[in-house]
């Protein structure tokens, strides 16, 4: 009996560690080469305010730096309400920040894998926390959701169309339609919920690039739509980088819209904008008015999948981008 009693209470120990373990504060790291840090769907707010880059992303955490070389952090910025749909330890994807009329933004797809829909799903979906600082605290607005309970959406961006109105853009998953779809909806002036309803702007089929093989070996566009990212060149021309699979290869192509508005008809290029293994990425302009790409490599070492932040130089100057060297 003693026996049991003593391994009971060690069990307990160990549960009481992961517990804290989970819920404590990452140690601080200074000074860290951005290619030595691990993160997914990597986003950097160049933010002239406080003169500092702000980096985030899956995960949910945040980096400084002052000169996109060294960077420090993580720091924990998001506080969403425990009592809300997304739970009290939402998984957290593709955080965005985005300044707006004052305000700072962060948009992201939370997710709580306690509760299901559909098909048994995890409910997922994109919304928007906000904050008077770059670097928080992000809490959350006055409407609990921005899209229907039901359905599973993600990888949220802004973008302001040329009727001056905001918009998220934002994929519906492919795990509940078996064709992901690339969407916008109106939000409120504030951000704070969202209006009407919302539009498909193209699908995943609808790419020339990306390629899966059916049950009987045929090819057939991939179904998974991935991080989209709206710019416009100096031309005036309007696109969205937007990412997806060549088979088991993650990449991003590009789509140029015809009108010049988020209603298209978008026009997919034929080839990849970048690199095999590279994707999820957007764009900034640095300090000094360089445009730089923002995307994470995806690599599988020992079964286990890798992604690092990268930077490249990116030329906007004609009717498309132009993808350059990296940036040193």
């Amino acid at each position: 009996m003693r026996k049991k009693i003593v391994l009971f209470l060690a069990l307990c120990l160990c549960n009481l560690m992961l517990v804290q373990a989970q819920n404590s504060e990452p140690a601080l790291r200074i000074d860290i080469p951005i290619d030595s840090i691990r993160l997914s769907d990597p986003f950097i707010l160049a933010d002239k305010n406080s003169s500092t880059y702000y980096m985030t992303g899956t995960g949910g955490k945040l980096w400084k730096s002052k000169d996109l070389r060294k960077w420090t952090g993580p720091y924990t910025v998001a506080q969403t309400d425990p009592n809300a749909w997304m739970g009290p330890n939402p998984m957290i994807w593709a955080a965005e920040i985005h300044h707006y009329n004052g305000k700072y933004y962060y948009f992201a797809t939370f997710t709580n894998k306690a509760v299901r829909v559909g098909n048994n799903l995890e409910r997922r979906a994109s919304h928007i926390l906000v904050s008077d600082k770059p670097d928080g605290p992000y809490v959350p607005m006055s409407d609990p959701i921005y899209l229907p309970a039901d359905k599973l959406t993600l990888d949220a961006t802004l973008w302001t169309d040329t009727d001056g109105k905001p918009y998220m853009i934002y994929c519906h998953e492919w795990l509940q339609n078996d064709n992901g779809t690339i969407e916008k909806i109106e939000l409120k002036p504030d951000f704070s919920g969202t209006v009407g309803e919302g539009k498909i702007l193209f699908l995943a089929s609808d790419s020339p690039w990306s390629r899966e093989k059916e049950k009987d070996g045929k090819d057939r566009p991939n179904k998974v739509t991935d991080g989209p990212w709206l710019f416009r060149t100096k031309t005036g021309k309007l696109g969205m980088l937007w990412t997806s699979w060549i088979y088991d290869v993650y990449t991003q192509g590009v789509a140029y819209s015809q009108s010049g508005t988020l209603d298209g008809p978008w026009i997919q290029e034929k080839e990849p904008v970048n690199g095999p293994n590279f994707g999820h990425g957007m764009l900034f302009r640095t300090f000094d008015g360089k445009l730089l790409m923002s995307i994470h490599s995806h690599k599988s070492i020992n079964n286990r999948t890798v992604r690092i932040p990268h930077l490249f130089e990116v030329d906007d100057s004609g009717d498309k981008i132009t993808v350059g060297k990296a940036f040193k």
